[in-house]
């Protein structure tokens, strides 16, 4: 194709483009149908749907019917060319399109589910409703015999078909051509835009029609559809009939008495087979109640109905006997309750949205109750925050904090929740968010928010990025913070604690991923701490107990508090009375490293290198380094590469020595956390332990005796057996895991064993064995008489010499 030069461009602009309106043209007449211009209005009449107008035979385009092309005239450009060897003039060419082809995409590309063509078709409803009532302010005749202004909703679940039917302002037939002959046409934005020329607009309006394509969604589920409309501008009433695949449809004057309506639209959607179930009364109201329920005007559903009455039951004729007195006496009728069923119009839904009015007038109970509705809940909020804010933004929102933590897949971290309604002038876009409205951390926060003018794409079902989506959510979190900093500072501190206790994890992972908010986040945070180990503090608690020598926030992690409150760590900062923060849950550090500082205190780890407590005397750790130089020396030789280096430590007061962390590696808690990582990177591991130090107690006994056998034997072997060892346990009693277990275990054993030798115990070679001995026939008698009282049956009698007397 040429380009068409820039004069060629210019001119169109000027001239409107009316040089290649022909190219446009109707398409020509092909049926009996078709009649002239001067043709009567009740005959049925042929349009194009690119292209409103009256169907004439002359300076028409050729339209295949066939396969739906439309071919249009060519016009060569009127440029005139500057010179005799320019290029020839450029031919101008209008773009095409294939009429089913178009609808095709505009139904089946623009929206995902199938249920919003209920949502599109009320909302045009209520927009007719609209312009109505605007109009009917300076033209109150246009309201006589209409009626009340509501939509009303009719199916026959049978037959697959619904009606919507509104009276509103109803349509001329001109304006069926050019709102529903004409695609991406929206006879609303044409409306708008009259009100902003005219002087007479005013700021606020409920229009809620855009981009002139949402009247198509209905093909979505409909295979024919039928509208007929009745303008209080004409005294005439047009059908206007379209098929799902029909590059063009009718328009005709309806002549049956009964379908007349006095003013207003009836639409009547014909369901494909595979949708019918939409007709079913019930469907329709859940429909309703979740897309529609806040529209300005009210929505009547045709439903099924009952009431309860008694009705007389024939007695059996065995039982009708009675005795002469008995039919003296008064007998009473036999009943019983059956339910009489009826159709009639039922209210759908909500006129007045909570948030819409004013929050004064608002009690607690109406936002619990509209709380516990609206996202099935069935304990009350925490708390609530109803506000709106102006500007260049414009919003109205409900907020709420849970009372419990979500269930099921919505945890913390899913992004994905269905916690925040989004509503555009009331009518219900979407609650399938990823991060637009709040970040991850905060979706816990469920609310409602309302706006008219956010950024939506065509289908109303996409939020896009944009400058507008960015202030409302700044604002958004702004108001969920206030929330939550209200529940923290309530007098009842069991309502903090609960929160905490279920979205605690939450504000942490937030001190990770939003670095615009520490300063909301961290007055939020609660930790345990070595002074208070049962009840959670706040950072400004924490603050409020330091000390004046006290320069920094101090912390350990691990993965309890007992065994924060015994590690070695500790023991140099509880003699001065410093408090520690003990961070026991896993998430802890890396909230804490994000956040950095809090009112100029910075987060200091204990267990790392270089802990400076403010009470550094150089004189006497130079003295220490002398005394204590070659001992440090000594042990880093025998250790090698298990340690950077050896040092004096400052934070030691009973233990003999520790094993600190590098300043900027892993803590001996995070490299626990690392290891137990299922898909976690282990080749990282080794370099990000990073360096680790060993650090000795100069005033405890077992440094002394190092120290004395590094200056007098040192290639002792129990000395060196006792440096191994000191490592080792310094390894475990500093939250770090030893590389052989089994190897630890046989040199505490053997430590033991030696230890323990001969304590309780004497020696084998000193143990001598008993002579034998004489048995003593009396002495055998005495032990068995004693041992085996039962086993003697004889008397054992001395023996004497023959002839002699006893």
């Amino acid at each position: 194709m040429h380009r068409l030069p820039r004069r060629s461009v210019s001119a169109i602009l000027r001239h409107g483009g009316a040089r290649y309106r022909n190219s446009a043209a109707p398409i020509s007449c092909a049926s009996t149908h078709c009649s002239s211009v001067g043709g009567t209005d009740r005959q049925v009449r042929w349009h194009s749907v690119l292209v409103p107008g009256k169907c004439n035979t002359t300076n028409s385009a050729t339209f295949n019917l066939k396969n739906g092309l439309y071919f249009g005239n060519r016009y060569e450009s009127t440029a005139a060319a500057s010179d005799a060897s320019a290029a020839p003039p450029a031919e101008t060419y209008e773009y095409q399109a294939e009429v089913s082809r178009l609808m095709d995409l505009i139904v089946n590309s623009l929206y995902s589910n199938k249920e919003v063509f209920l949502r599109e078709l009320i909302s045009n409803a209520s927009d007719a409703l609209d312009k109505l009532r605007f109009l009917s302010v300076t033209q109150p005749d246009l309201l006589k015999g209409g009626g009340d202004l509501d939509i009303r909703i009719q199916t026959d679940k049978d037959n697959g078909i619904i009606n919507i039917i509104d009276s509103g302002i109803g349509m001329t037939r001109e304006e069926l051509i050019d709102c529903l002959g004409t695609i991406a046409q929206s006879g609303t934005s044409k409306f708008l835009k009259a009100l902003k020329d005219s002087k007479d607009a005013g700021s606020d309006n409920n229009l809620i029609g855009q981009f002139g394509v949402g009247f198509y969604s209905a093909f979505l589920v409909a295979d024919r559809i039928v509208v007929s409309t009745k303008s209080p501008k004409s005294d005439k009433q047009y059908v206007w009939q379209g098929e799902v695949n029909a590059s063009s449809y009718t328009i005709q004057e309806e002549t049956d008495p009964e379908k007349l309506i006095p003013r207003g639209t009836r639409i009547t959607l014909y369901l494909k087979c595979d949708d019918k179930g939409f007709a079913h009364p019930e469907r329709i109201e859940k429909l309703v109640k979740n897309y529609s329920q806040f529209v300005s005007f009210p929505i009547y559903t045709w439903k099924e109905k009952g009431f309860t009455k008694e009705v007389e039951v024939d007695e059996d004729p065995a039982e009708s006997k009675t005795d002469e007195q008995d039919e003296k006496t008064e007998k009473k009728k036999k009943t019983k309750t059956v339910v009489e069923k009826y159709w009639d119009w039922d209210l759908t839904n909500e006129t007045q949205p909570i948030w819409l009015r004013n929050p004064k007038e608002v009690n607690t109970e109406d936002y619990n109750e509209f709380y516990k509705k609206t996202f099935n809940e069935y304990l009350d909020p925490l708390a609530s925050s109803h506000f709106t804010t102006e500007g260049e933004v414009e919003f109205r929102s409900i907020l709420y904090v849970p009372a419990v933590p979500p269930m099921g897949k919505d945890d913390i971290v899913n992004p994905k929740t269905k916690n925040i309604r989004l509503y555009v002038k009331r009518v219900f876009i979407s609650d399938d968010f990823d991060g637009e409205l709040f970040p991850r951390y905060l979706s816990f926060i469920k609310g409602v928010v309302d706006s008219n003018d956010l950024p939506l794409n065509v289908s109303r079902e996409i939020l896009q990025e944009s400058r507008i989506v960015r202030i409302m959510r700044k604002r958004l979190v702004r108001k969920a913070f206030d929330m939550i900093l209200g529940i923290s500072m309530s007098e009842n501190r069991e309502d903090y604690e609960k929160f905490w206790e279920n979205f605690g994890k939450h504000l942490k992972l937030g001190c990770i991923e939003d670095r615009e908010n520490h300063k909301r986040i961290a007055p939020l945070l609660r930790f345990f701490s070595s002074q208070s180990e049962d009840v959670m503090i706040s950072l400004d608690e924490y603050l409020e107990n330091m000390k004046l020598e006290q320069k920094d926030i101090y912390y350990i992690a691990s993965d309890s508090v007992t065994s924060a409150r015994n590690t070695p760590f500790l023991e140099k900062l509880l003699e001065k009375d410093f408090e520690v923060l003990y961070l026991v849950d896993p998430i802890d550090e890396v909230a804490i490293q994000n956040l950095k500082s809090y009112k100029e205190k910075n987060f200091i780890d204990i267990s790392k290198e270089d802990l400076d407590l403010g009470d550094r005397n150089e004189e006497k750790e130079k003295e220490i380094k002398q005394e204590y130089g070659q001992t440090c020396d000594w042990i880093k030789k025998r250790l090698g590469d298990k340690v950077a280096s050896v040092q004096i430590s400052n934070r030691l007061s009973s233990s003999p020595c520790v094993l600190v962390s590098g300043k900027f590696g892993w803590s001996a808690n995070m490299e626990r956390l690392m290891k137990a990582q299922t898909v976690g990177d282990t080749s990282s591991l080794e370099y990000m332990r990073g360096r680790r130090v060993f650090e000795i107690n100069p005033e405890h006994p077992i440094i002394k005796n190092l120290n004395a056998a590094s200056k007098i034997n040192p290639d002792d072997e129990d000395a060196i057996r006792a440096i191994e060892l000191l490592y080792d346990t310094a390894l475990v009693s500093s939250g770090f895991t030893p590389d052989n277990p089994a190897e630890l275990g046989g040199k505490i054993y053997k430590m033991m064993s030696l230890a323990l030798s001969g304590k309780w115990s004497t020696p084998a070679a000193e143990i001598q064995q008993p002579e034998p001995q004489q048995h003593n026939p009396e002495i055998l008698e005495a032990e068995v008489r004693y041992n085996h009282p039962e086993t003697l049956e004889a008397e054992v009698v001395e023996p004497v010499e023959a002839g002699s007397q006893k």
